[in-house]
């Protein structure tokens, strides 16, 4: 949970900054989204090998342009 604590002389607009900076790192905008519709483990699992796959594709096209050189 992120909890920002506001100086005395400190601006409304810092401490904000702040707050999303906190809940960007602990990634809780991206689980509220994750979270927003339900999704199938199938449909996960699906999604998991597609990201693999393109991992996979951009490894190999460095590869050949590392030995190309």
């Amino acid at each position: 949970m992120a909890v920002v604590i506001i100086d005395e002389n400190e601006s409304f607009e810092v401490a904000l900054k702040r707050f999303k900076r906190m809940c960007e790192r602990e990634g809780i905008l991206s689980e509220v989204k994750k979270r927003q519709h339900y999704e199938k483990p199938s449909e996960t699992k699906k999604k998991k090998q597609l990201e693999a796959a393109k991992k996979m594709k951009r490894k190999q096209a460095q590869e050949r342009r590392k030995y190309r050189l």
